[in-house]
């Protein structure tokens, strides 16, 4: 970014117009998947690395280097990075061959379900899906292109002389003097047209461009940038899962005897443990998977089958766990592994979902195998106790006494806060999007606006009553009422609060604060503080309140007229501009 914006711009002029710059574009395009791919895949992040740097040295960059401190720095930026991503493509070579002789000569062939499992479906459902809006953008930035050279064309061509030059809302404003008459034009580079240049101008009636700066088709290009890099990096995550997906199914493959364990809270990775550590203390590796089936009721007997043992006692017991905060990490199970494992490679395990189960299911991976590094352990479930050590029921039923009226929790500070900021996004969207009048940006504002209404209104407003029957839950456009023999479960993640019930679906309140910072500065979130003394409530009845909440203590839910206020807002922007 230094190095871009250190680098000379060429001027506009009439001999050179400042058009559609489609190579820079593409190189711009391969610089930022480039980013996205030292992340993901680093072997065409190299290949990426490549076209940059030579795109680099057709432009002069080599030689600038010797000059300029953007330039070297650059360089210097590019070289650090290839030496990391030729270090991890080693580190991986050395660690397959680790994994091949832990593993030992046998091999076995893939169980059937995996051998059907497909890789690449969605990726290449949303690659084709933004690459044909990037092709909607060069389609529209063409329009506009061959619009222009069609009036241009039959236009009388002008030689003017700058009068004025100033800025409105960061626009720079031409005032141009040619054939008796005064032309206005906006600019994006007002310094290329200083007062008393000439310029040349194209005039067909009240239509009138500078020759310079013949068009503005800003707006298309990035539309063409944003869906070419998502759609090609959505495209090459395809490809990579497919054809190391079919890599895998080629022939027999080494298996290994692991532990693994499935996610836990918020964690859905499944994390790899040697078969020498059955305490689970030191992680090896991590990766998403799924279910592989080699029909639609591959594992539709587990379920059902001890169903007059007694599960509905066993799942009630669980959701108690829950809610006491005593809901412990799942039991390592043991499993096959096959495949070899290092980073950035496919696998599939074989393993029991419960220790009581007869059969065993496949699951293979969906994400890149990646080495469960300290740091990355440290963010995991491990870090998160110790940072947020959850009370027990008891601790926190100590510090509530019984009430006789309601108790109440609703927004406080940080979620308000949380709240205020959205709103102001909300005010400045519309104000960007209906200041360039009609156009396809209007789309983004009735895409987006409904989300931000939302979220400003349950930022700044929500509320859980409880009283004797159960929760008045105040939301974003309604008050909902939930019973107690209905809730199921009450939890808060992801800054947002979620109440499970019984045969119908949960009651969400998103968000509810900010609990990172707040957490980084030393306090407990509310929001969980909220949930936690809900949970208590839930366990203990005879802590909950002995009288119902009267209809102006149950909330006033604030979409509406939040509705109505951007409207208001809308329409004052419109009359102002």
């Amino acid at each position: 970014m230094w190095d871009m914006e250190a680098a000379p711009v060429a001027p506009c002029t009439s001999a050179d117009p400042c058009g559609t710059d489609w190579l820079g574009l593409g190189m711009l395009v391969v610089l930022v998947l480039t980013l996205y791919w030292v992340w993901r895949q680093p072997r065409l992040a190299l290949a990426g690395l490549g076209a940059v740097l030579t795109g680099f040295a057709v432009d002069g960059g080599f030689t600038a280097a010797f000059s300029e401190p953007s330039a070297l720095a650059f360089l210097v930026a590019a070289g650090f990075t290839a030496a990391g991503l030729v270090h991890r493509l080693a580190v991986a070579v050395r660690q397959r061959a680790l994994a091949l002789e832990a593993a030992g000569p046998a091999a076995q062939p893939l169980p059937a379900a995996a051998r059907t499992f497909r890789r690449g479906r969605f990726s290449f459902g949303l690659a084709a899906l933004l690459l044909a809006v990037a092709g909607f953008g060069y389609w529209q930035v063409q329009q506009v292109v061959d619009a222009y050279e069609e009036r241009a064309a039959g236009a009388t061509e002008l030689s003017g002389r700058v009068t004025a030059l100033k800025e409105d809302d960061g626009i720079g404003i031409l005032k141009v003097e040619a054939d008796g008459r005064t032309y206005r034009f906006e600019t994006a580079f007002p310094e290329d047209f200083p007062v008393d240049s000439r310029v040349d101008i194209v005039v067909d009636g009240d239509w009138a461009a500078l020759v310079a700066e013949p068009y503005d088709a800003f707006g298309w290009e990035l539309l063409v940038l944003v869906g070419s890099v998502a759609g090609l990096a959505f495209l090459a995550n395809g490809v990579d899962g497919r054809t190391r997906s079919q890599r895998l199914r080629r022939g027999p493959l080494p298996v290994l005897h692991v532990l693994l364990r499935g996610g836990h809270d918020d964690d859905v990775r499944t994390w790899v443990f040697a078969a020498d550590d059955p305490e689970g203390l030191r992680p090896i590796l991590h990766f998403h998977s799924l279910y592989a089936f080699e029909d639609e009721d591959g594992n539709g007997d587990g379920d059902g089958r001890d169903a007059d043992d007694g599960p509905a006692a066993v799942e009630l017991g669980k959701v108690t766990e829950v809610l006491r905060g005593e809901d412990p990490p799942p039991p390592l199970r043991e499993a096959v592994l096959y495949g070899v494992p290092y980073a950035g490679a496919e696998v599939v395990f074989v393993a029991r979902d419960d220790a009581d189960d007869a059969e065993v299911s496949v699951e293979c991976s969906v994400t890149a195998v990646k080495p469960a590094v300290p740091r990355l352990v440290e963010r995991g479930p491990q870090r998160r106790k110790r940072m947020n050590p959850r009370r027990s029921v008891d601790e926190i039923a100590a510090g509530m006494t019984p009430t006789a009226g309601p108790r109440a929790w609703t927004a406080h500070g940080f979620s308000r806060a949380v709240g205020l900021g959205l709103l102001l996004v909300q005010g400045g969207g519309i104000w960007v999007t209906l200041d360039e009048g009609p156009s396809w940006t209007w789309l983004w504002l009735a895409v987006g606006l409904p989300w931000l209404v939302t979220a400003v209104a349950t930022a700044l407003t929500w509320r859980i009553t409880a009283d004797r029957d159960g929760l008045w839950v105040t939301g974003a456009w309604r008050v909902r009422r939930v019973p107690w023999n209905v809730i199921t479960s009450v939890r808060h993640s992801d800054d947002g609060i979620r109440v499970g019930r019984a045969e119908d679906s949960p009651v969400e309140l998103s968000p509810t604060g900010w609990a990172w910072l707040e957490r980084r500065l030393g306090r407990e979130p509310h929001a969980g503080r909220a949930v936690e003394e809900v949970q208590v409530l839930l366990l203990r009845p005879e802590l909950r309140p002995l009288e119902e909440a009267p209809t102006g203590r149950q909330g006033v839910p604030v979409g509406p007229p939040l509705v109505a206020l951007s409207v208001l807002w809308g329409v004052a922007v419109l009359l102002l501009l």
